[in-house]
């Protein structure tokens, strides 16, 4: 069954009561009036309330008020939060190096809003030695206590032991946080990009040309050339006196 609400000429029903495009209220039309009305001001005439006696209708923009709707509804979606319960298996003889990674899965879990069910696998005889699990359990707890919490308290199930953390942090919050954080980096490459761009297209500082080499040390030699000048005028003088 269709949800769509009727429309125009498909609201088949003698009256009506009229909600005019602002809002005012108009009160009970026959539906050819309020079909008319609706015509004259180029909009639609569409059904608000069918279970009403009569039934509710408005006159509006009907395209338009689809799309405001479903910008609506896909903001209400971005921002639902869904519960999401992450698995993550350990074995009670974990290497260290594997625990840590395993760690790290929970610690980015946690800070993604989102709970984690920790089952610890015993094997063969391990299954005599329960305590190895509660110790693996609780250590892992008490490392990750900053971001989350135990929910569910550790609990043999056959050949298993589960615990489940639970975050401190809210999915929503965890998930406004991490849009922020996107923001904040867009935001910050944008700049460095401007930056670029702008020293890109400012002229270079001009240099100014050094002094010439050869004017400068010219300049000294034109006093022992002088000199010599006049020691030759000197010479010539002498011999003809």
């Amino acid at each position: 069954m269709s949800t769509e609400p009727r429309i125009n000429d498909r609201i088949r029903v003698p009256e009506v009561r009229l909600v005019g495009p602002n809002g005012e209220q108009v009160g009970i039309v026959s539906i050819q009036d309020a079909l008319r009305l609706a015509q004259e001001q180029d909009l639609d005439l569409v059904e608000v309330a069918a279970t009403a006696r009569p039934p509710v209708v408005k006159v509006m923009d009907y395209g338009k008020y689809k799309y405001e709707s479903a910008l609506k509804a896909r903001e209400a979606r971005k921002n639902q939060a869904h519960t999401v319960i992450k698995e993550m298996k350990l074995r009670p003889k974990i290497d260290p190096h594997d625990y840590e990674t395993k760690k790290g899965h929970v610690v980015r879990f946690l800070k993604a809003g989102d709970k984690v069910k920790i089952t610890i696998m015993f094997r063969g005889r391990e299954q005599s030695r329960p305590e190895l699990g509660r110790r693996l359990l609780s250590k892992l707890a008490e490392d990750v206590a900053e971001l989350g919490f135990v929910e569910f308290a550790p609990k043999q199930d056959g050949r298993n032991m589960i615990m489940v953390l639970g975050p401190h942090k809210k999915k929503t919050e965890a998930m406004a946080e991490a849009r922020a954080a996107k923001e904040q980096r867009k935001a910050g490459g944008s700049a460095v990009e401007a930056e670029a761009s702008q020293a890109a297209v400012e002229p270079e500082e001009s240099v100014e040309p050094a002094e010439s080499v050869e004017s400068v040390e010219s300049a000294p030699a034109a006093e022992p050339i002088a000199a010599e000048a006049a020691e030759a005028t000197e010479t010539v003088e002498e011999e003809q006196s």
